[in-house]
């Protein structure tokens, strides 16, 4: 089995990390996690772990999941703070509860009970911004409901990690991580989160992962409905192709970019963004190097 590995551009800090873990033979989930530690860290990434813009409190929130394709065993955390590395505790999730899903402080304290790395998540810089920002809205303060309409015009960050892998053993997994959108409604979880939005892989099929805004596909159950028209033979193009007909379905709500990654169980890559800002970066094991592509841009009506 050829080995492949497929990121969004924002996940450039950790993709030769996790090139190097698959060529050292280790596990899919191992590159997945290892890759996303590596942004997660990167103080550099408006969007992702330390350095992420904080919720409308000043408060960094961070998301995050993983999942294995072959077992499809999954774990996730939603709004967790003070801790650097989400996508580590999200697997630790996975490998130690019967849950999937740990949300603000009870992921706190399970992030604290088995010694996961703590972590000063907003940078002076990303304060001095949210500060300044709150200054030109004060009077919302005890209204924060007030401050939603400003939170979506300042909508300039929604990015995630994405990374989905095969490895050696033909073993498929996947992972994203996000600190979600800048000034966000405290407690806000995206797809990040949510398996079957925001991540999905089964590697009888493949994988998908969204980036950018996560209310559109929670609604529409995005990434595993492009693994489901994959199941019912769809190439991954066409199933890409299906599942941004469905979020253009979607009426009313907050409806704004959505990038989609994919890729079937033979490696094959498909990326589609209704943004032309999007690209990823892709690799497999008989290429010399990593390519950088531009997304297919999806032009909505």
């Amino acid at each position: 089995m050829s080995l492949a590995l497929l990121a969004n551009d924002e996940s450039a800090a950790g993709f030769e990390i996790a090139m190097l873990k698959l060529l050292d033979k280790c596990p899919a989930l191992d590159a997945v996690e290892k890759g996303i530690r590596a942004i997660e860290a990167d103080c550099g990434v408006d969007s992702v772990g330390a350095g992420g813009f904080p919720n409308m409190l000043g408060e960094v929130e961070c998301d995050a999941a993983i999942m294995c394709g072959w077992t499809l065993k999954t774990g996730a955390v939603g709004a967790l703070k003070n801790y650097l590395h989400a996508i580590s505790v999200a697997r630790q999730v996975m490998e130690r509860l019967p849950h999937v899903l740990l949300v603000g402080e009870g992921a706190e304290k399970f992030a604290a009970e088995i010694g996961a790395k703590k972590g000063e998540m907003l940078t002076p810089d990303k304060q001095a911004e949210h500060e300044e920002w709150y200054k030109e809205h004060q009077g919302y303060e005890k209204h924060l409901l007030d401050m939603i309409k400003h939170s979506v015009e300042a909508q300039n960050v929604r990015g995630t990690a994405v990374f989905l892998v095969r490895d050696r053993d033909g073993h498929m997994a996947g992972g994203t991580s996000s600190s979600g959108w800048i000034y966000k409604y405290p407690g806000r979880i995206g797809d990040s989160s949510v398996i079957g939005a925001g991540l999905y892989v089964d590697e009888r099929y493949g994988g998908a992962a969204c980036t950018h805004t996560g209310e559109m596909t929670i609604r529409a159950g995005t990434a595993r409905a492009v693994v489901a028209y994959m199941k019912k033979g769809a190439t991954v193009e066409e199933a890409c192709n299906e599942a941004m007909d469905d979020l253009e379905s979607l009426k009313g709500g907050y409806l704004a970019t959505v990038a989609l990654h994919a890729m079937d169980k033979d490696g094959r890559p498909h990326i589609v963004s209704t943004s032309s800002k999007d690209g990823y970066l892709y690799w497999t094991e008989d290429m010399e190097r990593f390519v950088e592509r531009k997304a297919v841009l999806r032009i909505t009506p």
